[in-house]
């Protein structure tokens, strides 16, 4: 099939804060409080739209490989970790404040004045550690000081020996892990594109020295290839690689995949050939040995790490925006999430054509029928045509509707595609087939 036709390019990230409150993807956290800044809330869609997204890149990383395993480490870790990792000492960005305001921002994030006040009284940068730091125990003191992880990777790192030793892998092999992490940003912002609590989708593929920079740029087009394939148009995506002046320290070269979203070009991922950074230091401060021993080569060594690192939150943001789109005018438009149906909140709507005593029951039939096979979602609220716009404007991409003509002469449903509204008629007992059949269509469609 063809791919899917766009009215509209681009929109402002306003229209999408907008659709997200009023849909239920994200709310303002603490919100009857006056809420808390850069915190949120995922509501009943934006928790399965992350959900999917998770899902998906779980799927691609680990369950379709046998190269890559799983791993959920704590987020309270020994303060020993981040000593190890670097955390502690540099962990860190420029702060500038506002001499007449007194707001305090990121040194690279502004120009000569103060973004709220235009003031040119800025003070000279100072490094802002961004650990959160919080007390273990019963005792507020230096010795039960501990932090909440800034990022899965190190969890990975110090469990190497034991996913290797258990799981019997071979270099080269990867360990995945999803997970929440914290970072007290001087500015966050964006909506759910920099929050200081977000969640990371990372994975740490050791490898042998040498054979590094043929993974980091296997692991970069792997990457950018994933987003294409869940439905991100190529047009908004781009490969950028870090210039030396801006490569972390423990990376030789990292390159992010970017998307073009309402305020220009952001990071969705980071690909980072880390070396042996990350082990070399664990293994001197812990004394622990994380070397492999190469029975192919007859040698041991401390494998090298090409890291793909991409944040949830950020991915949903980008999801989100890429499908959005209005169609037609006045009272004949709406608004459309293309999402693909794999990251779609809701698979498959079943609508009765009305709150009709006769419609119910058949309806809610059909209903449990669905929702075996399919995320679901069940409407009776309101007329029909307002119905499909609702599922329309979630990004819903098959709605089932019951009709009279079901209960009275066919025991058949409609089928109404998301993005063409083309209609079919469907006996009920071949509904799943259809169904799976209508839903890998669309997918064919949703390739960036």
């Amino acid at each position: 099939m063809s791919p899917i036709s766009r009215t509209i390019e681009h929109t402002d990230l306003e229209t999408i804060v907008g659709l997200a409150k009023r849909r239920g993807f994200v709310f303002q956290a603490s919100e009857i409080y006056g809420g808390l800044g850069s915190t949120w809330d995922y509501g009943p869609l934006g928790v399965e739209l992350k959900r999917n997204v998770k899902d998906v890149w779980w799927k691609s990383m680990v369950r379709d490989r046998d190269d890559i395993v799983g791993l959920d480490s704590a987020i309270l870790q020994s303060p020993e970790v981040w000593m190890a990792s670097g955390h502690v000492d540099s962990f860190s960005d420029p702060l500038v404040e506002c001499g007449n305001c007194h707001r305090r921002y990121r040194a690279d994030d502004i120009g000569d004045t103060c973004p709220h006040c235009d003031s040119s009284d800025l003070s000279a940068p100072r490094q802002f550690n961004l650990l959160f730091k919080t007390f273990m125990g019963p005792v507020e003191d230096d010795a039960a000081v501990i932090y909440l992880r800034p990022e899965t990777a190190q969890g990975i790192f110090i469990n190497f020996d034991n996913v290797q030793t258990t799981t019997r892998k071979r270099i080269p092999f990867g360990i995945a892990q999803i997970g929440k992490s914290f970072r007290n940003e001087v500015t966050p912002g964006n909506f759910i594109f920099r929050t200081r609590e977000f969640e990371q989708m990372e994975m740490e593929f050791f490898c042998k020295p040498g054979s590094d920079e043929e993974w980091h740029r296997y692991w970069i087009n792997f990457s950018e290839e994933w987003f294409k394939e869940f439905g991100i148009r190529a047009d908004n995506l781009r490969v950028r690689a870090h210039e030396a002046d801006e490569l972390p320290h423990y990376s030789k070269g990292s390159s992010d995949v970017e998307y073009q979203f309402p305020w220009g070009w952001g990071e969705l991922e980071t690909i980072s050939n880390r070396t042996d950074f990350d082990l070399k230091a664990h293994i001197e401060r812990s004394g622990r040995d994380l070397s492999f021993f190469d029975d192919d080569a007859g040698e041991r060594y401390v494998p090298y790490v090409v890291e793909p690192a991409m944040g949830a939150d950020r991915s949903a943001l980008a999801f989100l925006a890429d499908a959005y789109d209005e169609e037609g005018e006045g009272k004949d438009k709406r608004t459309v999430l293309h999402f693909h149906p794999d990251i779609a909140p809701v698979a498959v709507a079943v609508l009765p054509l009305s709150r009709n005593e006769k419609l119910t029951p058949k309806a809610r039939e059909v209903y449990d029928l669905v929702r075996v096979n399919f995320n679901a979602q069940f409407d009776d609220t309101q007329s029909i045509g307002r119905r499909y716009r609702r599922q329309d404007e979630i990004g819903t991409p098959l709605c089932v509707t019951v009709d009279f003509q079901t209960v009275e002469e066919d025991n058949a449903v409609t089928i109404r595609d998301r993005d063409t509204m083309d209609q079919i008629r469907v006996p009920i007992d071949n509904l799943r087939a259809a169904l799976d059949d209508r839903l890998a269509e669309i997918r064919s469609t949703c390739r960036g």
